[in-house]
């Protein structure tokens, strides 16, 4: 028994396996058959490709419909099938609508290339306009559009103008995007157009005003005044929108408000220091825009963020930041493009931005401009709570293998210092040890930095010794130039020796430091012990610097040489400097060199150690001494301190300009704001109006519609004792003020209904009476009369049954 159970499952075990197989085969057929014949349309032999044509002129719809499924993938593999064109075109009034749908897409890609051919089959695009389907009148549409032939301008308008009627709203939106078409190709209908677009506005469908202000910003864009009655209905049906068209339509509507609407201005008010008096139709704006930061879409979170950063007041500003923040992790592409638009805004919203800065720290593979924009938010975030982690990220930048990484790097360690004065000693500790690097592009970038770093402290310490104060005491510049003069020898690169050359020739008269172990130092009077090593080492390597090296080899010798003039080596230096310049293969040297020398006759008239018949004299104004130096050592401005841009840079933020640094024709360049906006009257529309009266007429139409149920006219056999229609009327028309108070509706419908009951009584009482004066009479008739008298008993019967089939309707 038990082995014959066993064998029963394992048959029925067998019979469920193979109808699941069975049903799974059946299931996939259809899907085995469409990835085969998808990937055989892909492939095309020659063979096939010349049945093409054959194919579009067979009558039969499934090999015209297989023929232009092999043309549209061709199209699609970026193969030339323009010789085909003729017979497609025979086939775009086809009964079949997957036939008409791939020409119509054929038709978009080659009309421009073959208009004559196009122009054939215009009569039945004009007919497709009326077609039932939504879909065909919109394709028609966009082929008759982009058939680019100046002569059938008129003829597309007025499809235009049609299909901007049309009940479908795709249609609308299609007759929308064919509007900057027809535009391009012929302007004289701009008039036209914007008549068109006007009507377009008035759409009440979302999914046609995204079209139609792309349409607007392409034809009318500084038609604003078309706004005004569509300002606020546009604002409220902006978050039912598709979300390009949001982007496209917060962009005009951005555009709008800042040419038409006031400015937000702080408020009078003495208890509100800090409020902002926003205007309402402003506000309507920001209000209806401000659910779109939570979109999918990057472009509507980056355009809603450009809506407030333009258009907000100040306190609005740090609600952009945590939506832009969040795009950070979608794609690199989405990466690079918020990361580049933080940067203009970082000044702005630095201490918002500074709690979020671990999101901006560099990736191993971050692109090169991703890593130089998060580089500089990473500088613009920095402050006392976060540069020691800062400024260990920046450290670590320094290795990097991408130079232009490593000098922003270095470059932001160095604004560390000037920002964060706490730093000052662990900054130059860092930039002191990349002198010891064995890169260049380290070396160089390090020096750059600490030359920018003295000379910004020698200029705060001459402003506080001119100002009575005393001189910070955080670091010397003295010192940091003496170690860089010792190491001017491993300094290769030409930009980091001609600054080492530059800061000794500069600084070369200050106060020099005391020498170790009690030493006097060699040195000249009135100059520093380092200087003059300097000049003799980099006289000898004269001849194998660059040009940018030697000119500031030749200013050194001069600086030099007045600060002591008598000192004979410090002469036989300038001696051989000068004469070297003077006959050097780069003419800006030997015009430094001339310049120089000319410059110094009057503290060595001998400059070039030539004899006195050989000496020329130029002639003009000797300068003395003193005012050799001021020519030399004054009016040498410390570097200047980066600054944020303009609080309004016409828009940059959120367009393209921010990316490609320069303005494109997509970008909307934002105007100034006006001192005082239009009037808020002209942004009326009907919709704005009170609707007070239209509510108490609905209420009171809604109320007449009970009480006219539960009191019926009511029809009567004789005129006499029965209500007329014109008396309920009255009645009704008189109750219309009491159903404004519930209780008083409420008392006059059982009144109503108290009076209909008296009313239906009397009239059964007078019917009762009337039957039994009808059968006295009947008795005392002759029978002669009977029948008569029972014609009449059958009408006032039927009488009665109407009265009652009426009582109860």
């Amino acid at each position: 028994m038990a082995a014959l159970n066993l064998n029963m499952l394992t048959e029925n075990a067998s019979r469920l396996g193979m109808r699941l197989q069975e049903t799974l085969s059946e299931h996939t057929r259809d899907l085995a058959i469409a990835r085969g014949s998808g990937s055989a349309f892909l492939d095309n032999p020659e063979e096939k490709v010349k049945n093409i044509a054959k194919q579009l002129d067979s009558n039969s719809d499934r090999e015209k419909l297989e023929a232009m499924k092999r043309l549209i993938a061709l199209i699609s593999r970026g193969r030339n099938v323009s010789e085909f064109f003729a017979q497609v075109v025979k086939n775009v009034a086809s009964h079949n609508l997957e036939i008409r749908k791939l020409v119509y897409i054929y038709l978009l890609r080659y009309a421009e290339q073959e208009p004559d051919l196009a122009l054939l089959s215009i009569n039945t695009f004009q007919k497709d306009l009326s077609d039932p389907n939504p879909l065909i009148r919109a394709m028609a549409l966009r082929v008759l559009s982009g058939i680019k032939v100046p002569m059938i301008g008129s003829i597309v308008v007025l499809a235009i103008k049609k299909c901007a009627a049309d009940i479908s709203p795709y249609v609308r939106k299609a007759a929308a995007l064919a509007i900057p078409k027809i535009y391009h190709l012929d302007s004289t209908h701009q008039p036209e157009l914007i008549r068109i677009i006007s009507t377009l506005l008035k759409d009440q469908s979302p999914l046609s005003l995204g079209s139609v202000a792309i349409a607007f910003e392409e034809v009318c864009p500084t038609r604003l005044d078309l706004l005004h009655q569509h300002y606020r209905r546009l604002c409220r049906t902006l978050i039912e929108m598709d979300e390009w068209g949001q982007v496209d339509l917060l962009s005009l509507l951005v555009r709008y408000a800042r040419v038409m609407l006031p400015r937000p201005i702080p408020s009078n008010e003495t208890d509100a220091p800090t409020q902002v008096e926003v205007d309402s139709d402003l506000k309507l704006l920001l209000t209806s825009a401000e659910p779109l930061f939570q979109s999918c879409n990057p472009a509507v979170v980056l355009a809603v963020a450009r809506a407030f950063y333009y258009l907000g007041p100040p306190s609005d500003l740090p609600r952009i930041v945590p939506p832009l923040l969040r795009l950070l992790h979608i794609s690199m592409e989405v990466e690079r493009v918020v990361l580049t638009n933080l940067v203009l805004i970082s000044s702005a919203l630095s201490n918002v931005l500074a709690k979020s800065y671990v999101q901006f720290l560099v990736r191993a593979d971050d692109p090169r401009q991703v890593k130089k924009d998060k580089v500089r938010l990473l500088r613009a975030v920095i402050n006392a709570e976060n540069y020691a982690s800062l400024l260990r990220e920046f450290i670590s930048y320094a290795d990097d293998a991408d130079d232009e990484l490593v000098a922003n790097a270095i470059q932001a360690i160095g604004y560390t210092a000037r920002v964060v004065p706490e730093s000052t000693q662990q900054c130059l500790g860092a930039l002191m040890s990349f002198i010891q690097s064995k890169h260049d592009v380290i070396v160089a970038n390090a020096v750059l930095v600490l030359k920018s770093l003295v000379q910004i402290r020698m200029q705060q310490q001459q402003n506080a010794v001119a100002s009575g104060g005393l001189p910070s005491q955080t670091f010397s510049p003295l010192e940091i130039i003496s170690r860089l003069a010792r190491r001017i020898d491993e300094i290769r690169h030409p930009k980091a020796r001609a600054c080492v050359v530059w800061l000794v020739g500069q600084y070369a008269s200050s106060s020099p430091t005391p020498a170790n172990n009690g030493t006097t130092s060699t040195a000249p009077e009135g100059i520093a012990p380092w200087a003059p090593d300097v000049l003799r080492k980099m006289a000898k390597s004269f001849m194998q610097e660059t040009s940018i090296v030697k000119l500031q080899i030749v200013t050194l010798a001069a600086k030099l040489l007045v600060l002591c003039p008598s000192d004979r080596t410090i002469v036989l230096l300038n001696r051989y400097v000068f004469s070297l310049a003077r006959y050097d293969l780069d003419y800006d040297v030997r015009d430094r060199g001339r310049t120089l020398s000319s410059l110094l006759s009057g503290v060595n008239a001998n400059i070039y150690g030539e004899s006195n018949g050989e000496h020329e004299d130029v002639g003009g104004v000797i300068l003395r001494r003193e005012q050799v130096k001021v020519v030399l050592f004054d009016g040498k401005a410390s570097p200047v301190e980066e600054t944020g841009k303009d609080e309004d840079d016409h828009g940059r933020f959120g367009s393209l300009a921010a990316v490609t640094g320069r303005w494109t024709g997509s970008d909307n360049y934002l105007p100034d704001w006006l001192e005082e906006g239009i009037s808020s009257t002209l942004r009326d529309s009907e919709a704005d109006m009170p609707q007070a009266p239209a509510y108490t007429s609905q209420s009171s139409a809604h109320s007449i519609g009970p009480s006219s149920r539960a009191s019926p006219v009511i029809l009567t056999p004789s005129a006499s004792g029965g209500i007329s229609p014109s008396g309920s009327m009255s009645r009704q028309e008189s109750a219309k003020a009491a159903y404004m108070d519930l209780d008083k509706f409420y008392e006059d419908t059982e009144e109503a209904e108290e009076s209909d009951e008296s009313d239906s009584e009397e009239e059964d009482g007078e019917d009762d009476e009337d039957t039994a004066s009808g059968s006295g009479e009947g008795a005392a008739s002759t029978e002669g009369e009977e029948e008569s008298e029972d014609d009449d008993d059958d009408g006032g019967s039927n009488e009665n049954d109407r009265l009652v089939q009426n009582t109860a309707r």
